[in-house]
């Protein structure tokens, strides 16, 4: 009989029904959906498929349980009745970190220092020891406290998802990875429609929309935390790496990765090779106040500097408004243009179609939206 867990898909705000999406473009059906998570039903497959396919998640975890703790004994009680001697053996390493949020027991240190004592308690009274030397394979405990409502799972992801492995360096205000990939499928990418990002940095969001249209499963060439899990066959991971490989789809989708700064244009190109897109992408370098249609149909996506960390808030309000009147130029051009700056379609000099709010890290943004240009 198979395993079942009940596993729990974060992401960036916002990007919960994407997110959601693929979670049942894989075959899973979504138990629940809150702020910057999705809880799903899956087998040891699932936590393989999920981590190498998932384009807009951040981590993927294993829930054990969730219980109401308003106090500390609460709390020790709850974690100390979950199984947690049937995924972390006897010699295993188990850091515990967490989050509280709207919570009576909003002492983070205290929380961890308690959980980790009752999961002791636990593996004790199974395995019959007290002392556990904690240098075997990692099983780091995750929890979140949320209006008193404890949820404890462990990680299964280690690193990041939104590290794809492509970018081995940055410039100095990158886009996150699954943020970058949000926006380009929001702005409905196609084969027959030029996608141009005029302000590229390292690439990313240009890049994201090659791998989105090739097909080219995020999580392919990197390792992740429970391929170490003894429960997890590695079959289950050389499964899903070798079907993501077979599910790559040549396109004619064509992307412009340009940047006033050569050093940007440079990088580009590198980590456009390391994704495997550069034959998708021209990369150039150019000023995007002075870019001009091309003589087709096309869609400016873009992340232009927002003032906290490249360029003064004076320069970024002349840039804004400079690229208002350069791209109104390419019309019947789409734009979409992400910023922290909520006064950029007064600076812009015109009204969005639509405008979503997302998150670049724990940095509130907006991505404005502009079908008819």
């Amino acid at each position: 009989m198979k395993m079942k867990f009940k596993l729990v898909a974060t992401c960036l705000f916002g990007l919960e029904h994407l997110l959601g999406c693929e979670i049942e473009a894989l075959g899973y059906s979504k138990i629940s959906t809150i702020d910057g998570r999705v809880t799903f039903l899956g087998d040891p497959e699932a936590v393989a498929l999920a981590n190498v396919n998932l384009r807009y998640a951040e981590r993927v975890y294993i829930a054990l349980g969730s219980f109401p703790a308003t106090t500390f004994d609460e709390l020790f009680e709850g974690t100390r009745v979950l199984p947690w001697h049937e995924f972390i053996g006897r010699n295993d390493i188990f850091p515990v970190s967490g989050h509280s949020i709207k919570s009576g027991l909003h002492s983070v240190p205290d929380c961890q220092a308690i959980i980790k004592r009752a999961i002791v308690q636990e593996m004790s009274e199974h395995y019959g020891i007290f002392r556990f030397p904690e240098e075997g394979t990692k099983y780091k405990v995750e929890f979140f406290l949320f209006k008193d409502e404890v949820t404890l799972m462990i990680d299964t992801s280690g690193v990041p998802l939104h590290k794809r492995g492509y970018r081995y360096e940055s410039n100095l205000a990158p886009i996150r990875e699954t943020l970058a990939a949000a926006i380009a499928a929001t702005s409905r990418p196609r084969e027959n429609v030029l996608l141009w990002d005029p302000m590229c940095g390292s690439g990313t969001i240009a890049i994201e929309a090659a791998m989105l249209m090739r097909n080219i499963a995020p999580g392919m060439k990197r390792r992740f935390a429970a391929e170490e899990f003894p429960f997890i066959d590695a079959r289950l991971w050389k499964d899903a790496k070798d079907e993501a490989r077979e599910n790559i789809v040549a396109s004619d989708f064509e992307a412009f990765a340009s940047d006033i700064d050569p050093e940007c244009v440079e990088l580009t190109k590198k980590n456009a090779y390391r994704a495997g897109v550069l034959n998708s992408l021209r990369v150039f370098e150019r000023d995007a106040r002075t870019i001009a249609a091309p003589g087709r149909r096309g869609t400016i996506v873009t992340n232009p500097p927002y003032g906290e960390r490249l360029g003064t808030l004076s320069e970024v309000e002349r840039l804004y408004r400079d690229i208002g009147i350069r791209f109104r130029s390419l019309s019947p051009w789409q734009v979409y243009v992400i910023t922290s700056h909520e006064g950029f379609e007064r600076l812009y000099g015109r009204r969005a179609d639509k405008v979503k709010k997302l998150y670049n890290g724990m940095l509130p943004c907006y991505l404005y939206q502009f079908f008819k240009n």
